[in-house]
């Protein structure tokens, strides 16, 4: 199925991830996801993740094929939200001699991005949420995350953390998705109510001011929009459910949905459908990549060291 930036076949996420902020009023915070909900989104959605990531396998190859304008061999890196490892075959192949250890917030997803390295050559993997690293500073040469920084709970301590394990020299290379995402869906559920049924997805500038604000260096950033197409809603909500992408919303509505007010959205949503029929799903994806330095403080777990840059320190004035 063709995949391009005007248009696509059918398949992907809904009520889905998040760049999250801390808010006052998390109950109305459309940002702010519940960890434990979205920990069992993505433990069932294992045995479907692949049959509905169309979206993910582009953007994953388009984020692979930026690395050709990077000068870069690393020695070790990170695959942060690997999923089900769908792109755990490009980056060992381009990186051979690297050592490759993936990471996602569930165990089932972790699990079949290993059995993707092969019997013989299982990679290391890592279960856990994407805003505390369970890593040494300066661990990696390279951190590839691909459509996942969307749902980690505090954007700026997520950067933090990525500067910290990233080595000076290193880089994070990312795609996440933008506000545009899911907007179609988003509009349909307001005319029913104004419950938040669809996340909400940070801006690339927002993004962009975080990275720098961690002091990582040259931060780039560009975006596209997709456009997939479904017969149905229940055809997008299905793949939805299948990637994990369920509304996991701290202000979600608890409970069952009427099959009134299911109805009501579903009729909002048929009027957007195209000269085909179809019904389109817009997904904005932001790209970025920014380099890692040595300008912060940073603290030797194993020792309780703590290196501070030179030119971090002032000198105490002098007393009379």
């Amino acid at each position: 199925m063709p995949v391009d930036g005007a248009s696509a076949g059918r398949h992907l996420p809904t009520d889905g991830g998040i760049w999250q902020h801390e808010r006052m009023n998390a109950q109305n915070d459309p940002l702010r996801l519940d960890p434990r909900v979205l920990r069992r989104r993505l433990d069932r959605a294992a045995t479907r993740f692949d049959g509905a990531a169309v979206l993910y396998r582009e953007v994953g190859r388009r984020l692979v094929e930026r690395l050709d304008y990077i000068r870069l061999q690393p020695e070790a890196m990170l695959d942060l939200g690997c999923a089900t490892g769908i792109n755990t075959e490009a980056l060992r192949k381009r990186y051979p001699g690297a050592r490759y250890v993936a990471m996602d917030l569930a165990a089932p997803l972790v699990a079949k991005a290993r059995r993707r390295g092969g019997r013989w050559r299982r990679p290391p993997g890592v279960c856990g949420g994407l805003e505390r690293l369970p890593f040494r500073n300066d661990s990696f040469d390279l951190v590839f995350s691909s459509l996942a920084f969307h749902r980690v709970p505090d954007l700026s301590a997520t950067a933090r953390e990525l500067q910290r394990i990233l080595r000076p020299g290193g880089v994070l290379m990312f795609a996440t998705f933008g506000p545009d995402t899911l907007d179609e869906l988003r509009r349909a559920w307001q005319t029913v109510d104004a419950t938040p049924h669809v996340h909400g997805f940070v801006d690339m500038h927002d993004i962009g001011d975080a990275l720098v604000n961690a002091r990582l260096a040259d931060p780039v950033m560009d975006m596209e929009h997709f456009t997939l197409t479904y017969s149905d809603v229940p055809a997008l909500v299905g793949d939805l459910d299948a990637l994990g992408l369920r509304n996991a919303l701290v202000a979600r509505q608890r409970g069952l949905t009427t099959p009134r007010r299911w109805r009501a959205m579903e009729a909002a949503y048929n009027h957007l459908r195209d000269a085909d029929g179809r019904l389109p799903a817009t997904w904005e994806v932001a790209y970025g990549h920014a380099w890692g330095t040595d300008a912060q403080t940073q603290i030797k777990a194993e020792s309780g060291e703590v290196r501070v840059p030179v030119d971090t320190l002032s000198m105490p004035r002098r007393t009379r």
